[in-house]
């Protein structure tokens, strides 16, 4: 049995009660998971449910240390809450293996956790859990590290900045697109072709018109001319998808026909290795080699390659063809699922043959294509700790004393730095909605039109303050304005729109970004009403947004101005609120500050990209430095 008594000591005994009693859902059990899974067993919480996409490999043995060797293939999420519960048995611990994006789990699954701690590293997801706590108005702790860097924060809609409201850019490498389709001559090379190229235009959105997203210029212009036609060929394929002949024809198109084309330039090969046609029937002959169980840590045989090539590339098939159509949706590459990890190391790796280029094993290939950054333990240990402390004081209602903190690695003396946590972007796209709840008796029988006359008709209190003139979204999808109307009829079944998905309603006549958009999540009925919405009584205020000051203002012709700062000739800079100026600092003082807090951008699996977040002057008080 746990001994809380510490915890008693410096929270109280309510507090301790709460967290005993509380209902906490962990979203990844990985390098963070493993750590936070076990502080979380070891700190009082009993209810404690994992959910993770993917299975133990041998390379996380040095860092995960809920696992062993013996746990290899099995599911993370099982192991670590099987593990934990030995370590507290009064610990109610449950799992699953599976993508948090699914459309199961829904508003009211979120809805029914106190706290989501989020311990993922992939953007996609971790925008997904941002959004879905906002709708189920559930506190959210997120993190991520790299490498020696680290940070924790808090997301409370309307209370704190959530996870989308300062940009993220993804720093990507780009290459010459002459260099991925004619001349690789790295693995990276054939990898990017493999993900960005094949895979894509192959499996993903029909819409999806040119994988590698490249500008067009002068000097490349004739090469993506020369890439459309290839696509165009691959598109034809699309009508053999499922059938047998699926991963002969593409194989023979991408490693014959269009090695062939290359090799007749012959100027292109006079000071570089031709390529080599590779032969489909020669590689496809039987080795007792088993493709659904490759070696991920080996580099594979041709023929391996080959036949892992063909059974990734008919599972995809088989997959891209049992989704819904209307949905205009795709496959999407994801280092963790195998079908797509086993595609694009196979191709990457028979394109790498045929251009004389060292091969990979599939971990190998896996760390390229996912942009993986190496994990530190101890960075990964301190992160969890932090979690877990900014867990227990948001269940204690003390979110004023919560931090955004830091692990920093460099030249200061001490590692942890923290600041208050951020109020929300007023002009952010995803926290300044109204999160509603649509509840549909069946999405079968009801149509869009029916939604869009049930909310018009709203009684005067549950007015969605949106006019006459809406248009309703759903992700990238235009699903109905004023002047498009075709979906008016079809069910919602029939648009993909079903429990677990979010359609967003906008006005039209919102020309200054003052009316406040409206998510609806559709979840099941609860009732015998065909509609029914919930919500309306947790629905924020939201103050009216900010005047964008023009660039033709008037400013005193001494001053430079930045974001937030005023800095003269002296170089003192000065703090501006509502023209009130609240504080002075040294130009260089604020310069360093600024510089520390962009070495702890981190990337893709940063919570905060600091080098594009707007830039905050804070007095003394507000950063404080722990030892």
């Amino acid at each position: 049995m746990r001994d809380t008594s510490q915890l008693a000591k410096l929270f109280g005994d309510h507090t301790v009660s709460q967290l005993s009693s509380a209902r906490v859902l962990v979203v990844g059990a990985g390098g963070i998971g493993c750590e936070l899974l076990k502080n979380l067993a070891m700190s009082g919480f009993h209810s404690i449910h994992s959910i993770d996409l993917d299975h133990i490999d041998l390379s996380n043995l040095n860092r995960q240390f809920l696992f062993q060797r013996r746990h290899i293939k099995l599911s993370k999420s099982q192991v670590a809450t099987a593990a934990i519960t030995r370590f507290n048995p009064r610990v109610r611990a449950s799992a699953e293996q599976a993508n948090i994006t699914n459309t199961q789990y829904d508003v009211d699954w979120f809805a029914q956790f106190d706290i989501v701690l989020n311990a993922l590293d992939n953007l996609e997801a971790r925008r997904h859990v941002n959004t879905m706590c906002l709708a189920a108005r559930v506190p959210l702790v997120e993190s991520g590290t790299a490498g020696y860097l680290g940070q924790v924060t808090v997301i409370k809609g309307a209370k704190t900045e959530c996870f989308e409201c300062q940009p993220k850019p993804v720093e990507r490498k780009t290459y010459p697109v002459c260099t991925i389709r004619s001349t690789p001559t790295t693995p990276i090379h054939c990898i990017v072709w493999a993900k960005d190229y094949l895979f894509a235009q192959l499996f993903a959105e029909s819409s999806d018109e040119g994988a590698m997203d490249v500008e067009e210029t002068a000097e490349n212009s004739d090469e993506l001319s020369a890439l459309r036609k290839e696509s165009t060929a691959l598109a034809k394929l699309a009508g053999a998808m499922g059938t047998q002949d699926f991963a002969r024809l593409v194989f023979e198109k991408v490693f014959g026909e269009d090695v062939e084309r290359l090799l007749s330039m012959k100027d292109m090969w006079v000071q570089r290795r031709p390529p080599t046609v590779l032969d489909f029937a020669a590689l496809s002959e039987h080795s007792g080699f088993d493709p659904a169980h490759p070696d991920d840590h080996a580099v594979l045989e041709p023929k391996e390659w080959c036949a892992l090539f063909v059974h990734s590339a008919e599972r995809l098939a088989q997959r891209r063809l049992a989704m819904d159509q209307s949905t205009q949706g795709g496959l999407v590459f994801d280092k963790d699922d195998d079908d797509t990890l086993h595609f694009v190391a196979a191709t990457a790796n028979l394109r790498s043959l045929a251009f004389g280029i060292e091969q990979k094993s599939i971990f190998a290939t896996k760390a390229m294509a996912g942009n993986i950054i190496p994990a530190i333990a101890t960075t990964n240990a301190i992160v969890a700790g932090m979690m877990v402390m900014q867990a227990i004081l948001v269940l204690a209602q003390r979110i004023p004393e919560c931090h955004t903190s830091y692990v920093t690695y460099g030249k200061r003396a001490r590692c942890i730095i923290k600041e208050p946590l951020a109020e929300p972007n007023p002009r952010c796209p995803v926290c300044r909605r109204r999160y509603l709840t649509l509840r549909v008796r069946d999405c079968a029988q009801t149509t869009l039109g029916d939604v869009l006359d049930f909310v018009k008709g709203l009684d005067s209190d549950r007015d969605l303050q949106l006019g006459d003139d809406i248009s309703v979204v759903e992700g990238t999808r235009m699903l109905y304005d004023p002047d498009f109307d075709d979906n008016l009829s079809k069910p919602l079944y029939e648009l993909g729109i079903v429990s677990g998905k979010m359609i967003t309603l906008t006005s039209e006549d919102d020309d200054d970004g003052s009316i406040v958009p409206v998510v609806l999540s559709i979840a099941a009925a609860k009732s015998q009403d065909s509609l029914a919405i919930e919500g309306f009584e947790s629905i924020p205020n939201f103050a009216p947004l900010p005047q964008l000051v023009s660039a033709d203002s008037e400013s005193d012709e001494d001053d430079v101005i930045t974001d937030d700062f005023v800095v003269d000739d002296s170089g003192a800079i000065v703090l501006e609120d509502d023209d009130v100026v609240t504080s002075p600092m040294i130009a260089s003082a604020v310069s360093s500050i600024s510089e520390e807090l962009s070495k702890r951008k981190l990337d893709e699996i940063s919570v905060i990209s600091q080098d594009d977040k707007k830039r905050r002057a804070v007095s003394d008080d507000d950063i404080e430095v722990l030892d």
